[in-house]
């Protein structure tokens, strides 16, 4: 199987890379590519040394499958490319999700729309991916009717200078550039991505039309305040779900901890709950605070926590990518 990893000096590109070894991924052939300034560059996988390549450079040694993490200019781009040369896509960007041709992807929830004519994939926004996570299994059970989520994300989400700003508020260095438009350290900024017109940012309407893509329903309300706070392992969020069916609270920790990829931490009695802390570095979605709304019938409070980079980015799409090996679509 020939890989090539588009963006594989990123922050996201560098743990796809650590991913498809840690899951022994059948890579025969790994294609680097990265930046013009990056190419000729060395990246490391499975103690082996690889030299970056340019974009073109790998459309023309035709990988099997191509894992893209590049930004969404450079998949609107090139992604067409790779496809048009019979190479499949899995793309971590925004650039293709809402696009009705395209399918957008968690493996655990709807693996089976993917069919050997899909070219190109979309990977999920990785808040939306730890939330679909738990809504999928519970839609089935008890149908949707309105999902309130409140975010608390993980600079790592805006990137490596991201990460090196809230480091250099810790270490009161004033050298570094700001990417937030505050301070993060000490602080939480109700603004993650750009406002759109409507007073939502991106991100939020990310997390309110990705879901019922990929829960393929369209029949619940959805809406999303997204924050971002000074932490560097992992997203949080706070989830009020409605229901049309009425629910037992044990029912719903049962259904979720059979729920593959879903790990129920939820024993309030010893402190035991999800925290970015325990999340970071992990591929599963850890769901605790499950309580029964006491403010109106039929309704739950939960709390999910994922490592962003993980499950919510590059677990995902190699996840994406075993799917199509093991079942012959690529």
């Amino acid at each position: 199987m020939k890989v090539a990893v588009v963006g594989s000096t990123g922050m996201v590109g560098q743990v796809m890379l650590k991913v498809l070894e840690e899951r022994n991924f059948p890579v025969t052939e790994l294609i680097p590519v990265a930046s013009e300034r990056s190419i000729g560059k060395k990246v490391k996988y499975k103690q082996k040394e690889y030299t970056i390549v340019s974009i073109n450079d790998a459309i023309a040694a035709k990988p099997d499958i191509a894992i893209f993490s590049a930004g969404g200019s450079t998949s609107l781009e090139y992604a067409p490319k790779f496809a048009a040369a019979g190479i499949t896509v899995i793309d971590n960007s925004s650039a293709w999700r809402m696009d009705p041709d395209k399918k957008l992807v968690v493996p655990e929830i709807n693996a089976n729309v993917l069919t050997k004519e899909d070219k190109i994939i979309a990977n999920p926004n990785c808040s939306t991916i730890q939330l679909v996570m738990v809504l999928g299994p519970l839609n089935k059970k008890y149908n949707l009717k309105r999902v309130v989520v409140s975010t608390y994300q993980s600079v790592t989400g805006t990137g490596k200078a991201a990460v090196d700003q809230l480091n250099a508020e810790i270490n009161n260095d004033d050298s570094v550039a700001k990417v937030y438009p505050y301070q993060v350290f000490k602080n939480a900024l109700p603004h993650c991505d750009v406002f759109s017109d409507d007073d939502y940012t991106k991100e939020e309407i990310k997390l309110m039309k990705e879901p019922k893509k990929i829960l393929g329903d369209d029949t619940f309300n959805l809406t999303a305040t997204a924050v971002r706070v000074p932490v560097q392992g992992g997203h949080s969020e706070s989830v009020n779900i409605e229901f049309e069916n009425d629910f037992e609270v044990d029912e719903i920790r049962k259904i979720l901890s059979e729920t593959p990829g879903v790990i129920v931490m939820d024993d309030v009695k010893n402190n035991i709950y999800p925290m970015p802390l325990y999340s970071e570095g992990k591929d599963e979605v850890f769901v605790g605070r499950i309580r029964r709304d006491l403010s109106q019938p039929k309704t739950l409070n939960l709390w999910i926590v994922a490592d962003n980079l993980r499950k919510g980015a590059a677990t995902n799409a190699v996840q994406i990518a075993e799917y199509l090996v093991a079942n012959n679509l690529v």
